[in-house]
């Protein structure tokens, strides 16, 4: 079971590096918009995070806490919903591109620091 969690790990930072850099790399041309980049990170991120956060592991000290999962799950799917319900806009509002960007650092940063 720990090669199919580490592959599942690597895909989970695949999906945070292809949404972080997507919206950065989206940033700087000037014209905010949802690349297809950034929806592919989010939906690899929920999947993957559903599938680590699965009762596959097999217990063990390691497990996370309840809260947290659920923490980041929430976030996760505020950020695929607002990456899916504006993906074909031509441009998005600041705020909500900024806000897009923000929960992915948050979420990042509960995956870290929390324990």
């Amino acid at each position: 079971m720990e090669p199919l969690r580490l592959i599942l790990l690597f895909l989970h930072l695949i999906g945070f590096a292809l949404l972080l850099g997507g919206s950065i790399a989206q940033y700087l041309t000037g014209k905010l918009r949802i690349s297809p980049a950034m929806l592919w990170g989010a939906v690899i991120q929920v999947v993957t995070g559903l599938g680590l956060a699965a009762p596959l592991r097999g217990g063990g000290d390691h497990e996370p806490p309840t809260a947290k999962l659920a923490v980041k799950l929430v976030i996760g799917l505020m950020i695929l919903a607002m990456t899916f319900f504006s993906r074909k806009r031509d441009e998005v509002n600041r705020g909500h591109f900024l806000a897009l960007v923000g929960l992915t650092i948050v979420n990042a940063a509960v995956a870290v620091f929390w324990r």
